[in-house]
């Protein structure tokens, strides 16, 4: 796998999951948890996932920085290809 990075700026977290037709969501009846937050992705090739529900951009980020994460994400495949790769990680863990 090429490499991955982290950043916690919600502008470049933003753009990267939207460039890739992602929606912000988190698991259904997970209420606020910030552990539980993910990326729903278009078709083809996306979650396909009946566990999450689409939440605003002002929830998403206000979960993220409660929950003090950080953002791992690789830009490309080994390949050269968009990657879609994407983890929440714990902010101190990531620094």
């Amino acid at each position: 796998m090429s490499s991955a990075t982290t950043t916690t700026d919600h502008d470049k977290i933003r753009k990267w999951i939207e460039e890739r037709g992602g929606r912000p969501a988190r698991v259904k009846g997970a209420g606020d948890g910030g552990g539980l937050l993910r990326v729903d992705f278009d078709e083809p090739g996306g979650n396909d996932d009946d566990r999450l529900e689409e939440i605003g951009w002002d929830a998403f980020f206000a979960a993220f920085d409660e929950n003090k994460l950080a953002f791992l994400h690789q830009d490309r495949t080994e390949g050269g290809d968009t990657s879609r790769f994407n983890k929440f990680v714990e902010r101190a863990a990531a620094e």
